[in-house]
């Protein structure tokens, strides 16, 4: 009996034996295939980032929620409470209210008026102006400052007695206030300082106000249409993407304002009738100045859900208002 030729030919996933017209797969002989290679591959580059996500990030989320259940206070064992420490926020803890009306008292506030300061300041430095770079650059500095640093100059700047904002209102015949040591002024006083970066915001609004195609204005011109309206009409509108971005962003960042607030009232207190104890500021001294961890872990969790709930209203609501060029809000 005559015996037909075969051939073994290597393929990504194994190897293959040609037999006259008929083809058998066989089992990979030995070693990787390509593909499977590659996977690893991949997987040690992110393998550091994947180590830290899940040592760093997602271990803590998952510990934090199973605390937030808990009595746990650091030194001792985590006792279940089940759903104790939620309801103690809302009946027994007057400084849980207090922060929650600060923070959103903040996040109303200064949301709005860095979103509008920057946009305002991105329309004025989009003039063709001689000399704009060097106003470009000079608004946007104190971008660039951030920390500490800043909260002890603004304490120098809001000196009731010493203070420049006070000495220039003084100039107009204008008694200024005690800024930071009134507590109807805390907080207008914040605001007043964020406002100080909006630079960041500006840079942004700048770059894509300039990729506005000038064909547009250009046709506004021929119909007519005022500056205004070719604001509101073509710029507002070419823009919207990065609103949409700056809202989202600064909202999120607007909820977790604590550096101001534990640098610039004295011992992290609060300020003056706890008109500045902020929602996280109070999560904190709860946390490290009596470490009672389960309850600053429900905390955590409550403005977890209070953020990704305001997050998806305005994903929501975004499809109403922002355009897109691709014109299906995708």
């Amino acid at each position: 009996m005559k015996s037909s030729e075969s051939t073994l030919v290597h393929t990504e996933t194994g190897s293959k034996v040609i037999r006259g017209s008929k083809t058998i797969e066989t089992a990979r002989t030995k070693g990787l295939s390509r593909k499977a290679k590659d996977n690893l591959a991949g997987y040690l580059f992110i393998s550091p980032w994947l180590i830290g996500f899940l040592g760093l990030t997602l271990g803590p989320l998952l510990f934090s929620l199973a605390a937030s259940f808990t009595d746990y206070n650091i030194t001792s064992k985590m006792n279940f409470i089940g759903l104790d420490n939620y309801k103690r926020m809302f009946t027994m803890d007057d400084l849980f209210r207090t922060s929650l009306f600060n923070t959103v008292y903040y996040v109303i506030f200064s949301v709005p008026l860095t979103t509008a300061g920057a946009i305002v300041l991105a329309v004025l430095l989009n003039q063709k102006i001689k000399g704009m770079k060097f106003f470009r650059t000079i608004y946007y500095l104190p971008a660039v400052l951030s920390g500490v640093a800043v909260y002890f100059l603004w304490m120098q700047l809001l000196s009731p007695s010493t203070g420049l904002v006070n000495t220039m209102l003084g100039w107009f015949g204008i008694e200024g206030p005690a800024w930071l040591f009134d507590p109807e002024w805390t907080k207008p006083a914040l605001l007043m300082m964020k406002m100080w970066s909006v630079g960041g915001g500006m840079l942004l609004y700048l770059a894509i106000m300039q990729g506005v195609s000038p064909q547009m204005y250009e046709a506004a011109d021929i119909e007519g249409a005022s500056p205004w309206q070719k604001f509101y009409y073509i710029t507002l509108p070419m823009i919207s993407p990065i609103i949409f971005f700056d809202v989202i962003t600064s909202t999120i960042g607007a909820f977790q304002i604590f550096q101001e607030a534990y640098v610039m009232t004295e011992n992290g207190s609060g300020g003056p009738g706890n008109s500045l104890l902020f929602y996280n500021l109070h999560m904190w001294n709860n946390a490290f100045e009596v470490f009672d961890m389960g309850y600053a872990s429900a905390m955590a969790w409550l403005l977890f859900i209070i953020v990704m709930v305001l997050t998806a209203v305005n994903m929501k609501l975004g499809k109403r208002w922002v355009h897109y060029e691709g014109g299906d809000g995708k």
